[in-house]
């Protein structure tokens, strides 16, 4: 049960630095829509290509936009936030759990 704990453990960092990243990718991403930027530009497309799938998604069952402010990037945050806040502790819990 050891070795299941420490994989579980291991899991649980490896998402919460991923879901990290991501929010910081969206956070960017919804920051550079405000200056227009080159949609050449192999960052923008990188950043687009990253995010609008996820965005798409939300957009189709939430109407996200009010006025000329797009919230589908707030709602992917509020979703990261609370799997990091949720999902994460759980996984260190059960292994906690596995190796007592």
């Amino acid at each position: 049960m050891f070795i299941l704990a420490n994989f579980i453990e291991a899991v649980a960092r490896i998402l919460d630095i991923a879901l990290t990243v991501y929010m910081w990718v969206v956070v960017i991403s919804a920051l550079i829509t405000w200056v227009n930027p080159d949609p050449y530009n192999p960052i923008v497309r990188f950043l687009r290509s990253v995010t609008e799938p996820v965005f798409r998604f939300i957009r189709r069952f939430i109407p996200t936009q009010f006025g000329a402010i797009d919230i589908a990037p707030l709602i992917v945050i509020f979703i990261i936030a609370f799997l990091q806040y949720f999902l994460v502790p759980t996984l260190y819990e059960i292994a906690f759990r596995l190796r007592h």
